[in-house]
């Protein structure tokens, strides 16, 4: 049976015209590439505003194999076909429904092959209302392994209501898995925070898409008296970072 990384590699090609096509019109500026871990464990974190895009971005520019935590419906088709009408109505409004309806038969190759394929190349499927118990362990698994993963966070959209409506509230869940591997297997993991902006621009629409990578930051170097203390104060300061990280790309 061929492993994940076998299966990416099958599938490079057509997850890199499907990444080409998502990304139409986008140009797209990277600054501190050489930030990327190369080999070993890896969780790379970041905000997410831009739905599909940020994931093609990433699948762009991450030197190795990725695996990312995803929203549960794309595994299924209808669901899948739903979640792209709702994003194109989201942003465009009511041209969002004349987008969906004239992309209708290209959007329906689209969500039948990648529907059929996310799950070979090792995506990790999270209810985004339900417990991320399970999610969390089977990141916890894909680590210690030596695989690289992406846990993009928010909603995927601009929050307009949140302090910072580019980046949401960071969850404890890369924390967690931090500390346990810490705890439990003497993993250190080197957690990579990244900071997208102009993933929000419309599918199809022209426009510049900067990502700043920052330091990997680890775990140890905010160990405090108990797990969540620990947490908290690592959750926080990857938000923090990504916040920085956004704040520079706006300088640029």
């Amino acid at each position: 049976m061929a492993t994940f990384e076998e299966e990416l590699k099958r599938l490079e090609p057509i997850i890199r015209r499907v990444t080409n096509f998502a990304l139409i019109g986008k140009k797209i500026v990277v600054k501190g590439q050489e930030n990327f871990v190369r080999e070993g464990p890896n969780i790379i974190i970041g905000n997410h505003c831009g739905a599909f895009k940020d994931g093609g971005v990433l699948l762009k520019i991450v030197p190795r194999p990725i695996f990312f935590t995803v929203n549960k419906m794309v595994f299924n088709k209808k669901d899948f076909n739903l979640l792209i009408r709702k994003h194109l109505k989201r942003h465009l409004n009511n041209f969002g429904l004349f987008v969906d309806l004239i992309l209708g038969p290209i959007k329906s190759l689209f969500v039948n092959y990648f529907s059929d394929n996310v799950s070979k190349a090792g995506s990790i499927p999270v209810d985004m209302d339900q417990s991320k118990r399970m999610a969390i362990e089977q990141c916890q698994k894909y680590l210690t392994e030596g695989r690289a993963i992406i846990t993009l966070q928010g909603r995927g959209r601009v929050m307009k209501r949140e302090p910072n409506p580019y980046v949401s509230s960071f969850k404890r869940g890369t924390s967690i898995i931090s500390y346990n591997l810490f705890k439990k297997d003497g993993i250190s993991v080197p957690v990579t925070p990244v900071a997208l902006f102009g993933t929000h621009i419309p599918f199809m629409i022209p426009g510049k898409i900067k990502i700043n990578v920052g330091k990997p930051m680890f775990i140890t170097d905010y160990l405090a008296s108990g797990f969540t203390e620990t947490v908290e104060s690592f959750r926080s300061a990857l938000e923090n970072k990504v916040k920085a990280l956004l704040l520079d790309i706006l300088k640029w």
